[in-house]
């Protein structure tokens, strides 16, 4: 059911970035696309277990499962790169906004082509 969810996620972010023709709606678009991706590492880094491997002391228990800290090391890296783009791209938007009276994409091409 959650992996339903996430891949309805990626989908819907993915269709918005091909189909809404307005700037700030694709990044929108792009950022959900991203969350999608980003709890679907989540989701496969906790297949093998749900708890942290933060070890407090001794612990003896072996069957506790954790979880791998690897992909979620990799997505907290994710996360801030795909922040600083959507910050770049926002920035290149509201540049396009002084010169154009709008920001669907069709508008944008018809006034900056030569």
């Amino acid at each position: 059911m959650l992996e339903a969810f996430i891949l309805i996620t990626i989908l819907s972010g993915f269709f918005g970035t091909i189909f809404k023709k307005n700037l700030v709606m694709k990044i929108m678009s792009m950022d959900v696309m991203s969350t999608g991706v980003v709890a679907y590492y989540v989701w496969v880094a906790s297949r093998t277990g749900m708890f942290t491997p933060i070890l407090a002391g001794q612990v003896d228990n072996e069957s506790i499962k954790y979880a791998d800290p690897v992909p979620q090391a990799v997505i907290l890296t994710a996360i801030v790169i795909g922040f600083s783009i959507q910050a770049l791209m926002l920035v290149g938007v509201m540049k396009l906004g002084k010169n154009n009276p709008t920001l669907e994409s069709n508008e944008v091409e018809k006034n900056n082509t030569p």
